[in-house]
């Protein structure tokens, strides 16, 4: 079927269950970024394949809301579906709510799977449908009657990070969560999120592509974790340390009705932007609920002195992979056929031969020319085109080793390029040099800082349509909150830095049928001089790749720009040259030359 197609069967099943407006968001039962196979239904009705999105269908209409890296991506995919793309945060694009909010007609029916979508997300929609005397219907998951050979649930095994890598034992942990639970008067802690459960356990798997995260359910306890899993995926030993650790296993879907039977005198700890619809809905009326921010969110998100000790060691490890790729791209554009999907997986060989490497972090971003202009372009068979003198590669990819997961940007030059992309590259590597710069006192946030990148664009009245940045977890997601960089309001990443927290600095620049520039590091945040001011803090860059010579305009930099380019590359070669031979330790020197 092609999406009209399937759009037709959606609304016949609309129809037959009385349903006015259907939302389908990109989310999984667990509120993830990015969803296995099975959970693709906002893509398999739209043909709209980012990690981000919304889509809304009427009885005559269907909508897509996206952002801004997906514009470019969005316009591309859903040209011939009948579905129509709306931007969000452009002028005269109304909100997802918004837009219901003046559609829904009165007295209808909003339905969405109650599972897919947050506890606050349907509680806005009951607001709206009530506006409109009308209701929600969320028992109901349309797209899995009309999904012909839907890919079935994944039975992936679940393996465990020894305490050499994670740094605490699962134990400790739910002792840090109990005390919370305690400070805020709950007695059991309810948790859907699976970055959150991973982390707690010591546990990880390969139930989304790239995540190596577990499909589960938890609700913590005083004394005791139920874990709700497919125990298939568990050997014995990791049962026998569960079990030790006071996990009792239940089936994956058990939680839909053992919440139900939760005490009357039971106080439960949620999170109203993680807990599913569904799942809240089943919670008995009387039960009392504390509703915060899951406490494993910033848990995580400081890391501990192993995890720091092993995320530099996986830093240094991509960094050599990403050198000798740098190399091996600029000795063969133009002599050997090179493109986007080759020269990503020959980066990976690369990565392989370090050692310890599993799988790479996310979807690889591997983008010449054109193409780079679309800020999360995916390569595919059709469109993996020939790396050629005169352009750029935009390569922004991670690798998941077991000291810890990456996520690095760099643009690379071949050949004479025109001088506007030269300007905008070097633009870049100043934006990125000057936030990775900041010093800054303790309570400080990310939306403070972002103006330090955003300021050289500005100046030029330029910007680039994307946050600048996000913190990393340790196998984990590769977007961490609850900590980011963006000039913009964002629910959920507004904590002020803490010290042991890793963020990334990615800047960029993107010109729709020319070209797209990214450059991004690794940052750690570090506590300062303690004065009469109060903690000052600071960042540490612990990416250590060239950014690229070739691309450098040193006549639109500062003294202090050409400084802090310098310092950084200074660093690259000490930190990188010990694990090259002679001819690449040359090569680098070149290539981390002052300017």
């Amino acid at each position: 079927m092609n999406i009209p197609e399937r759009l037709e069967k959606l609304r016949e099943q609309m129809a037959a269950e009385g349903i006015d407006v259907y939302v389908v968001p990109t989310a999984d039962y667990h509120q993830s970024e990015y969803v296995g196979e099975h959970f693709k239904e906002r893509m398999y009705i739209t043909g709209f394949t980012g990690s981000a999105g919304t889509a809304v269908i009427t009885k005559t209409e269907a909508r897509l809301w996206t952002d801004g890296r997906y514009f470019i991506q969005a316009a591309k995919q859903l040209e011939g579906s009948t579905v129509e793309l709306m931007k969000m945060g452009e002028p005269g694009v109304p909100t997802l709510n918004a837009w219901l909010e003046e559609n829904l007609p009165e007295g209808g029916v909003l339905g969405f799977d109650g599972r897919t979508v947050s506890m606050g997300e349907g509680q806005a929609y009951a607001e709206i449908a009530d506006g409109k005397n009308g209701k929600v219907v969320y028992e109901f998951d349309l797209i899995d009657r009309i999904w012909e050979d839907r890919p079935a649930l994944s039975e992936e095994p679940v393996f465990e990070l020894g305490v050499e890598y994670a740094g605490e034992t699962a134990e400790s942990k739910l002792s840090r969560i109990r005390e919370e639970m305690k400070k805020c008067g709950a007695t059991a802690h309810v948790l859907t999120t699976l970055d959150d459960i991973c982390w707690t356990l010591n546990i990880r798997g390969n139930d989304i592509e790239f995540f190596p995260l577990v499909l589960s359910y938890a609700v913590i306890t005083m004394d005791k974790m139920d874990l709700y899993i497919n125990e298939a995926k568990l050997s014995d030993e990791i049962k026998g340390h569960l079990a030790d650790t006071g996990v009792v296993l239940h089936p994956y879907n058990d939680i839909y009705e053992d919440i139900k039977k939760t005490a009357a005198d039971e106080v439960l700890l949620i999170d109203p932007g993680k807990l599913n619809y569904a799942l809240y809905n089943n919670i008995p009326e009387g039960v009392k609920k504390v509703e915060e921010r899951n406490p494993e969110i910033l848990f995580k998100a400081i890391k501990n002195e192993v995890e720091i000790e092993n995320i530099r060691k996986a830093q240094i490890k991509d960094s050599v992979a990403h050198v000798k790729f740098m190399k091996w791209l600029k000795e063969n554009v133009g002599k050997m056929k090179i493109t986007e999907i080759s020269a990503s997986d020959k980066l990976d060989e690369f990565r392989k031969e370090q050692g310890n490497f599993i799988r790479p972090s996310f979807d690889p971003i591997s983008s010449f020319g054109e193409h780079g202009a679309i800020v999360h372009y995916s390569s595919t068979p059709e469109t993996d085109v020939e790396l050629k003198e005169g352009g750029m590669l935009m390569t922004d990819t991670g690798a998941g080793f077991w000291e810890g997961s990456t996520d690095v940007t760099r643009t690379y030059v071949f050949g004479e390029i025109p001088q506007i992309m030269k300007d905008h590259f070097t633009l870049v590597a100043i934006s990125n040099l000057r936030l990775a710069d900041a010093k800054f006192l303790y309570g400080t946030t990310g939306m403070t800082l972002d103006l330090l990148a955003r300021k050289p664009f500005w100046d030029r009245n330029l910007n680039f349509n994307h946050g600048t940045g996000h913190g990393v977890g340790y196998l984990l997601n590769i977007h961490e909150g609850p900590t980011g960089f963006r000039w913009t309001f964002r629910a959920g990443e507004i904590q002020p830095f803490e010290a042991g927290m890793i963020i990334t600095d990615e800047p960029g620049i993107y010109i729709e049928g020319s070209h797209g520039i990214r450059l991004e590091n690794e940052l750690l945040t570090c506590n300062g001089e303690k004065n009469e001011y109060g903690q000052f803090m600071y960042f540490e860059p612990i990416t250590y790749i060239p950014m690229d010579l070739d691309g450098i305009n040193p006549d639109i930099m500062t003294e202090e720009d050409k400084k802090l380019l310098n310092d950084y590359h200074k660093k690259v070669y000490e930190k990188v040259s010990p694990y090259l031979n002679d001819e690449e330790k040359e090569w680098l020197a070149h290539y981390t030359r002052e300017i």
